[in-house]
């Protein structure tokens, strides 16, 4: 994907952060920041930067979390926490005074403690097939899927270190797919994402940031007793095909956002995990309407 560049933030020892913007910055438009899902990159929102419309509805700049795409840190360990400080940074970067904030699962977390962090940058947060929780009990008698069950043989198969000539397993980026995706993957979208995969992980260093990618999906700290501290409004949207997180579960978190002006959850019909590849007219289209109604 064309655009794809680095910038240089402070965060963890001085970081370069993958980013891509739509096109050159316009002080007059608000932004849309969009954050990927686990092990995916920036190429997740090639549907959002091929829509003529949102891109003339806002600056579009999707950002690489810690463990992703491009992005390196001096350090070599991080959390979601890191990905927020180390994104509202790029903004500071970039001159943007203020965005809102879309995250596709694991980059929900992400939107959410940016907007903790810093409410009054933050000025609203679309959340895409996600949860507010840790990967606890109480999310999987909601019907969510067993995180710890799902990332810890990855982890411990993660654990050696490996020769420079190593990628990523082809099983593990299927499994990633079926996931977000389904079972019926399209082949030209399953060979992209397989060579993805295959360029951000590779040698001993891909293997070390991918199994940190996966202990901070199973060992994270949930957000339950901060979603007091989202103050802007928040769109969640969830589909009925999510193998990840159930709607039963955004039901019962979107309640949670007790001081947001307006949270309102959406269900999608047949919609998947990775809902902004899944559907992307529909979350492009509430997109705009959430921007057009609170910018």
């Amino acid at each position: 994907m064309s655009g794809v560049d680095t910038i240089t933030v402070p965060h963890l020892g001085t970081s370069t952060i993958g980013y891509r913007l739509g096109g050159p910055y316009d002080a007059s438009l608000p932004t849309l920041v969009m954050v990927n899902s686990f092990s995916t990159s920036a190429e997740l929102y090639r549907p959002q930067f091929a829509d003529e419309q949102l891109g003339a509805a806002a600056n579009l700049l999707a950002l690489e979390p810690y463990g992703h795409g491009r992005t390196r840190a001096s350090y070599e360990q991080f959390t979601y926490w890191d990905s927020a400080i180390a994104g509202l940074q790029v903004l500071d970067a970039l001159g943007i005074p203020e965005a809102f904030v879309l995250g596709t699962s694991q980059g929900g977390w992400v939107a959410a403690r940016m907007a903790v962090l810093a409410p009054q940058r933050v000025t609203g947060i679309i959340l895409l097939g996600t949860s507010m929780d840790y990967e606890s009990q109480r999310s999987r008698d909601l019907g969510c899927w067993d995180g710890i069950g799902f990332n810890t043989p990855a982890i411990d198969a993660l654990a050696e270190e490996v020769g420079e000539d190593w990628v990523v397993p082809a099983g593990l980026v299927d499994a990633v797919l079926t996931e977000g995706l389904g079972e019926d993957v399209p082949p030209e979208e399953r060979a992209f994402w397989h060579a993805t995969h295959r360029q951000n992980y590779a040698g001993d260093a891909g293997r070390q940031r991918l199994r940190l990618c996966a202990v901070n999906l199973r060992d994270r700290d949930g957000l339950h007793g901060r979603l007091d501290g989202v103050r802007c409004p928040v769109l969640w949207m969830h589909g009925t095909a999510d193998p990840v997180y159930s709607v039963a579960n955004a039901e019962e978190e979107i309640g949670l956002f007790v001081n947001s002006p307006d949270a309102e959850l959406r269900v999608v019909d047949g919609g998947r995990h990775f809902l902004s590849a899944s559907h992307p007219a529909e979350v492009d289209t509430a997109t705009i309407g959430f921007i057009d109604r609170w910018r």
